[in-house]
């Protein structure tokens, strides 16, 4: 809590010496009066002094503390407004079940390993506003634009195959993952569609050259990743996609391979923005004060209890 603590006005600890020149110099005089038979009360009046002059300047310390001004900056970051706005475009099919693409867990799904590599990506894009899209028979935006990597991740870890039915809609999830995108004022523009299937003709609404023609509109860099085998996925046209958009298209045949493509896009489009950094002054004078007048508060009280003027 402390660490990082310092004083606005350091100078004032110069107080402290005035308070010592008067303890010893400005003492009031009074006329002496001699008790006899008095060493009997002398132990009790000693504990006594004691506590009060403790209390006495443990209240006059903690009050030039406070006088000095104990501050510390606490940094915060504004969220950068012109980095990179990406749509992040996951495959939920029931294709997506299937085993034995990390070859390191077999038993993980494809769609266990995904997730667990977006969040890697979502988290090393501390700067960009990412959205999110599932899509499966039909899409949805699973998460609008967001700067929060936490919440992102979040929602990515409750994702589960099926939730957006078995078949594959993937043009129709390259129109909503536009759609995400349609409404930012940003320059830099980025889908990443990733699936391991082919568009289901009978489910797929939107056609593809529709679908290319609205990214191509808004400025669109759509980077295709297509995984699994080869002929799992229809190849040809994640190369139309990437080629029509400006992009690259992927292909990964295992977890490990998966990694190093998200690893290559980032890398292919890093943010050069960087979030603003700032620092405000929190004030701790009130610690010292309260404890200043707490002092002064229980000097005064064992000083009338025991009759002292």
């Amino acid at each position: 809590m402390f660490d990082g603590l310092y004083f606005e006005f350091p100078l004032f600890i110069a107080i402290v010496l005035l308070f010592i020149f008067c303890a010893n110099y400005c003492k009031m005089k009074l006329p002496s009066f001699y008790f006899p038979h008095t060493s009997e009360f002398m132990s009790s009046s000693v504990s006594a002094s004691k506590s009060l002059f403790f209390l006495k300047w443990l209240a006059i310390l903690m009050l030039v503390i406070s006088l000095m001004s104990p501050v510390k900056d606490e940094p915060y970051q504004l969220e950068p407004k012109d980095g990179y706005e990406i749509a992040l475009i996951l495959d939920a099919s029931q294709s997506m079940k299937a085993q034995g693409f990390d070859l390191v867990n077999p038993s993980l799904s494809r769609f266990d390993v995904v997730k667990y590599i977006v969040s890697k990506f979502v988290k090393a894009r501390k700067n960009d506003n990412i959205g999110l899209v599932v899509f499966g028979s039909y899409s949805f935006i699973a998460s609008p634009l967001t700067y929060d990597a936490n919440i992102l991740n979040k929602i990515i870890s409750q994702l589960y195959v099926g939730m957006a039915g078995k078949y594959t809609a993937l043009n129709t999830s390259l129109a909503q993952g536009v759609n995400l995108l349609k409404m930012s004022e940003s320059k830099s523009k980025v889908a990443i569609l990733l699936t391991d299937g082919y568009s289901t003709p009978s489910i797929d609404k939107v056609p593809l050259d529709v679908a290319l023609e609205m990214a191509i509109k808004e400025n669109i860099k759509v980077y295709p990743v297509g995984i699994g085998m080869p002929h799992e996925y229809n190849r040809a046209v994640l190369l139309k996609i990437a080629k029509k958009t400006g992009a690259k298209a992927f292909g990964a045949s295992s977890a490990m391979e998966l990694q190093e493509v998200y690893r290559e896009i980032d890398k292919l489009e890093k943010s050069k923005i960087e979030a603003q950094t700032f620092s405000y002054i929190k004030y701790y004078y009130t610690y010292p004060l309260f404890l200043s007048l707490l002092s002064l508060m229980l000097y005064l009280y064992l000083r009338n209890k025991r009759g002292r003027v």
